[in-house]
């Protein structure tokens, strides 16, 4: 496998098109606090809409990012030659000191192959050359999130950033000292 890792422009956004989330989800976390509890069921993810508009659809994933890009966020691509198969995004000054990872995707049949831990150690680099002394995500609350983020030093917060707890109540907010 090689893998290439870089800035993405904004006219390359699009290529969001070609990461597949499609994944089997068996267990959700409920964060109370620092505590965590588990929640088990089919919570399975299928590929993005590649037509629609709706909030699991290509346009809406591409219209986030551009969002994202919009306030100064810096995206991060990882290329099998020329097809995206993963995707990280970071903003780096959401409070003073404070960055947020906001956005990471690998596709399917990627995952557990170092790809998002590459571009999250990317990521980290970019927030602290930033001046921020801390980071923070939403994670999305399934169990392979918020271990893969867990095992890279990310700890559920006492208390979410208000900002970021308002527009996803249900994720797990974890924060990593930079």
């Amino acid at each position: 496998m090689s893998l290439s890792y870089r800035r993405l422009e904004v006219d390359e956004l699009g290529q969001v098109a070609d990461i597949d989330r499609t994944e089997r989800i068996d267990t959700l976390y409920m964060q109370h606090g620092e505590r965590l509890e588990t929640t088990h069921g089919d919570f399975s993810a299928r590929a993005w809409d590649p037509v629609g508009v709706g909030e699991h659809s290509v346009a809406a994933q591409h219209a986030e990012l551009e969002r994202y890009v919009g306030k100064g966020a810096i995206c991060i691509g990882a290329f099998d030659a020329d097809r995206l198969i993963g995707i990280g995004v970071v903003l780096p000054h959401l409070r003073s000191g404070v960055a947020q990872l906001a956005y990471l995707y690998v596709s399917d049949g990627r995952r557990g192959a170092g790809v998002g831990g590459t571009l999250t150690t990317e990521l980290e680099q970019l927030a602290r050359g930033a001046g921020n002394r801390s980071i923070v995500v939403s994670a999305t609350p399934t169990r392979n999130t918020v271990d893969f983020y867990r095992g890279r030093g990310y700890e559920p917060m006492a208390e979410p950033l208000p900002e970021l707890y308002e527009l996803e109540p249900d994720d797990v907010h974890l924060q990593k000292s930079l």
